[in-house]
């Protein structure tokens, strides 16, 4: 296959993608897609027995020689059979995952669908029984809206990630050290994708929308989710080698990029 996208940010929503996508167009040396979130290898409408790869090759130009080639689709490293779909297109792409405390997390995803007007429930019903039941009672147990809680257990979408690709094409990076060292972060992406290290530009906070819903994540709701995610948080850092130790602190506090 002459043409081919080398990399992908994979997830996580409400991970940083947006920021991230930013500042790897400023790279000479990288071109995104026309625009992010193309959801290609997650649309299940597409015949995937002949897949048409020309759809995906049509936002981006071709003609520039000698650069790596990237999307951001967050959705890919949760939505059943985005991987595997990948995998087939390409056994050599890289993949990029930004992994945000999941509590807070879950509190950004809904702020997003109830600013989209998709979300009726307050923060505290979405999260609970019986509203999980929607994601539960979906097909293939996978819910674009609803999955609050169910896209922040990383391990077994990370676990997947990893039986299909090798661990060297797969970067990891803590959402809140590219909102804190955003410079670092940047250095090692671009090391991940043998691109020349340059200086990226400054850090810019992504707020995609803005809502008249609370701004902070009610202390009972988040102990109760910690207490959800806890045992998943340990895999995590089995899978990835990111020390997350301060994630099963209660005192862990997300300062900045609370959106």
């Amino acid at each position: 296959m002459s043409r081919v996208i080398n990399f992908f940010i994979a997830g996580v929503q409400k991970g940083g993608t947006t920021a991230l996508d930013q500042y790897l167009r400023a790279h000479p040396q990288i071109q995104m897609a026309t625009k992010k979130e193309l959801h290609y290898f997650d649309d299940d409408t597409l015949n995937w027995d002949h897949p048409d790869y020309s759809i995906l090759e049509s936002f981006f130009d071709w003609s520039v020689p000698n650069i790596v080639r990237g999307e951001a689709t967050p959705n890919y490293i949760y939505w059943p059979g985005s991987l595997e779909r990948i995998r087939r297109y390409s056994a050599a792409a890289k993949f990029i995952v930004g992994l945000r405390h999941p509590s807070y997390r879950a509190f950004s995803h809904w702020r997003m669908e109830r600013a989209r007007g998709a979300e009726p429930l307050s923060f505290d019903d979405a999260v609970g029984w019986p509203a999980r039941d929607r994601v539960r009672s979906a097909p293939q147990g996978a819910h674009r809206v609803a999955s609050y809680v169910e896209r922040g257990l990383y391990g077994a979408q990370i676990a997947q990630l990893l039986a299909l690709f090798p661990r060297h094409q797969v970067f990891f990076y803590r959402t809140d050290a590219l909102w804190h060292d955003h410079a670092r972060v940047q250095r090692e992406v671009q090391a991940f994708l043998n691109v020349e290290a340059i200086a990226g530009p400054e850090r810019s906070y992504i707020v995609p929308f803005k809502s008249e819903q609370s701004d902070t994540l009610p202390l009972e709701t988040r102990q109760m989710l910690d207490d959800i995610f806890a045992d998943d948080i340990g895999k995590v850092e089995l899978l990835t080698g990111l020390d997350l130790s301060d994630w099963l602190n209660p005192s862990y506090q997300e300062l900045i990029g609370q959106n």
